[in-house]
């Protein structure tokens, strides 16, 4: 059992999504992380222990290996979809009760802001962690932010903004959710943003790569 976890580990780390998939070359022809999320759960593994011990252990490998410059994002999003692609035979596990988030973020490129691929490699990341991501996707006013707040399915909302003109925006949606939602956390993150700028605009953290945003939030905002 614990080398099936092992192995689905693996295979997110290395991005072996299935069967038929050709990369990486050394492990072609083999099971990738579809078969053996299948083949664990056919056996009886617990869908809990698949996603704590076998798929989160795996991309928060990516997410470290990330961070220290040692992969490089064409190597995160081939891990993601091996991720993805075994999440979904989790899914009726979720639907349940008998697997259940660590919590929900919001997400989003701010207003004027049509770049998405830092907000969309932090939203891997910390779904791998095991974490909800309710994206908003790009170019998100103050007024959707504050919407998706006032659902209350999540306590944080992440902002990313790859110009310095559009980081600007992101002190007005901290303002704008926070006079009516003060206990909402804001983890913000982009090109120009330091955290400086963060701790000026009211946010509670600035990260520059996924891995940090990961480990913030299973630190403050379980």
């Amino acid at each position: 059992m614990i080398e099936l976890l092992t192995q689905i580990a693996d295979c997110v780390e290395r991005g072996k999504v299935d069967l038929n998939s050709k990369y990486p070359p050394d492990l072609a022809g083999k099971e990738g992380a579809y078969e053996l999320t299948k083949k664990a759960l056919d056996t009886g593994l617990k869908a809990n222990d698949i996603l704590n011990d076998g798929l989160m252990t795996g991309m928060n490998r990516v997410g470290v290996k990330f961070r220290d410059g040692k992969i490089f994002i064409p190597d995160v999003l081939i891990a993601a979809k091996a991720m993805k692609t075994s999440m979904e035979l989790l899914k009726p596990y979720f639907i349940s009760g008998e697997v259940k988030h660590k919590g929900s973020i919001i997400l989003g490129t701010v207003a004027g802001d049509l770049h998405d691929i830092g907000k969309n490699l932090v939203s891997m990341v910390v779904q791998g962690g095991g974490w909800n991501v309710i994206d908003l996707g790009v170019d998100v006013s103050a007024e959707k932010f504050l919407n998706a707040a006032n659902e209350g399915e999540a306590n944080v909302i992440g902002l990313s903004a790859l110009l310095t003109s559009t980081m600007q925006n992101m002190k007005g949606i901290v303002e704008k959710v926070k006079n009516e939602q003060p206990m909402i956390k804001f983890i913000v993150g982009g090109a120009p943003v330091t955290s400086k700028y963060a701790a000026e605009i009211g946010a509670d953290a600035y990260f520059a790569e996924p891995q940090g945003a990961l480990e913030y939030l299973n630190s403050e905002c379980v």
